[in-house]
């Protein structure tokens, strides 16, 4: 169990989540074409999981001194794994990861599409050594990346059979470019009151986060006026698009837009760390009910 803790396996299992309901729950279920088997499907899942845990692996490895003033009660390189056998198991998990999007891209074959692999544990491996002390752009990779999860399947799923099949997924497309916007926009807002939890380690290792420079109780205050302008998206959205499907326009209401306007109440008078911390886990549920809206649509699309 120790293992599954260290590569974050609930984030993990959330990623799983969000790619099966991409694939099965809406292309496969509402019975449009694509691309991937079940066989090539699972493939990309796991090359998926394996870079994503390697991810987290590295980014724990640079975080070691950081984690020691933040979570002195707790370490994410815990016994029995040394920094040196985390590396192992980060070259592990990174390299298999990789191979399995190269033989999922010839499999498919789609050579190039393998170099998205690559891009994306490369685009890990600098921002756990580099990118994490420059402010802002490190928040924006890491929300980048998350949506990738979703991109992915795009790429493999939809585009090789996109082309004489437009009329049919063309709206799907724009559906899960959306889906992927907004689980960019949601982790970014996370990402921000994560540096609020970590900024006393974060200030000892001379990172400039938006934290330090604002101070915790100012950014948590501009996060809630975030959130805001998020609420009056999908609000917005909801109003173009979604204004005639009754059901998923109420459910996004009350999974999404409530519990953001409850966010931007607690983010408003924030000032200690319980509060910044339970602030994170509501983003993170509140993202969980917006992929899940993903299934609610396709059940009103189909009944």
């Amino acid at each position: 169990m120790t293992f599954f803790k260290f590569i974050r396996y609930k984030n993990l299992l959330l990623i799983a989540l969000t790619q099966i309901l991409v694939h099965y729950g809406f292309l496969k279920a509402l019975d449009l074409p694509t691309a991937l088997s079940d066989l090539n499907f699972f493939i990309l899942s796991l090359a998926t999981l394996f870079i994503a845990a390697a991810g987290y692996i590295i980014n724990d490895i640079q975080d070691v001194a950081i984690d020691r003033i933040n979570k002195p009660n707790k370490t994410f390189i815990p016994a029995p794994f040394s920094q040196n056998s985390a590396f192992n198991y980060y070259l592990v998990l990174n390299i298999s990861g990789v191979g399995l999007g190269f033989l999922l891209s010839y499999r498919m074959g789609f050579g190039n599409f393998a170099t998205l692999f690559v891009l994306i544990s490369a685009l890990l491996y600098v921002y756990a050594n580099f990118l994490k002390r420059v402010l802002l752009l490190c928040n924006l990779i890491v929300s980048v990346i998350v949506a990738s999860a979703i991109g992915i399947v795009m790429v493999f799923d939809v585009i090789p059979v996109l082309q004489g099949n437009e009329q049919q997924l063309v709206n799907p497309l724009s559906v899960l470019k959306d889906y992927a916007v907004f689980a960019l926009m949601l982790n970014f807002l996370r990402e921000i009151i994560k540096d609020i939890e970590d900024a006393n380690g974060d200030y000892a290792a001379g990172i400039q986060s938006l934290p330090i420079l604002l101070g915790l109780e100012r950014t948590a205050k501009l996060s809630a006026y975030i959130a805001v302008t998020y609420i009056f998206t999908v609000l917005g959205y909801i109003y173009v698009y979604l204004q005639a499907n009754v059901w998923i326009s109420l459910y996004l209401v009350i999974a999404v837009v409530i519990p953001l306007v409850f966010f931007c109440i607690k983010a408003r008078y924030a000032e200690k760390h319980k509060h910044y911390s339970f602030l994170s886990k509501l983003l993170k549920l509140i993202m969980l009910l917006g992929i899940l809206s993903l299934g609610v649509l396709t059940l009103t699309l189909k009944y």
